[in-house]
């Protein structure tokens, strides 16, 4: 597999502990897809996994294993890729490790303060199911729009390749929003969108009638 596929080649400025030898930064696990391949090791940064990425920087990256996106070869090591660039990662897995320490509280307003929709999104050649939050006032679409944000967490998603479920177990995925090509409210029973009740009115005011 040659070294160079990632289309920009910034390099990400590694601090190296003398003691160990490894970047300085908070080691981070992280799993990124791009088009063709999937990137497992960990990415050096000072806080939230999110945050590193919407920097749109080069991050530095050690103990890095990869393998053909679909699945159809094993991860092997990758020891020349030091370093990723955001622009190429169209979704990255993020779990309890990515994030820095926050108490019950902060967790609480997180979720008080911003409405969940489910939502299904197009980031070809990826579909991902799941869950965003948006401030109120917000519509999912929104998420269409060129934004300071580069990445949206998707809470409780899973993402598909075609009609091949990713089997890759995180709390959130982080979506590209450069890749974003639709997206859609749906039932997450289905995955589909919500289907609208048959039949009509029994009669009476209908709410409908009353918000007129």
């Amino acid at each position: 597999m040659p070294f160079d596929f990632l289309k920009r080649k910034k390099d990400a400025p590694a601090v190296i502990d003398e003691s160990t030898g490894r970047p300085v930064g908070r080691g981070v696990p992280f799993d990124g897809l791009t088009e063709e391949w999937r990137i497992v090791g960990e990415m050096h940064i000072p806080g939230r996994l999110s945050d590193a990425l919407n920097k749109r920087e080069a991050v530095t990256i050690s103990d890095v294993r990869w393998a053909p996106v679909d699945g159809s070869g094993e991860l092997s090591a990758a020891s020349g890729l030091k370093a990723v660039d955001p622009y190429d990662l169209i979704l990255v897995m993020a779990g309890e490790a990515t994030l820095p320490p926050l108490t019950d509280a902060e967790r609480t307003a997180y979720k008080v303060h911003k409405i969940p929709y489910d939502v299904a999104l197009e980031v070809p050649p990826f579909r991902v199911i799941g869950t965003v939050y948006m401030n109120p006032g917000s519509e999912p679409e929104r998420l269409l729009d060129r934004a300071t944000e580069m990445f949206v967490p998707v809470v409780g998603a899973t993402a598909f390749l075609g009609e091949q479920q990713l089997g890759i177990e995180m709390d959130a995925i982080l979506v590209n929003r450069f890749y974003l090509r639709g997206l859609e409210q749906i039932d997450r029973r289905t995955g589909e969108r919500p289907q609208q009740l048959p039949g009509a009115p029994l009669g009476g005011t209908s709410w409908q009638d009353r918000s007129r």
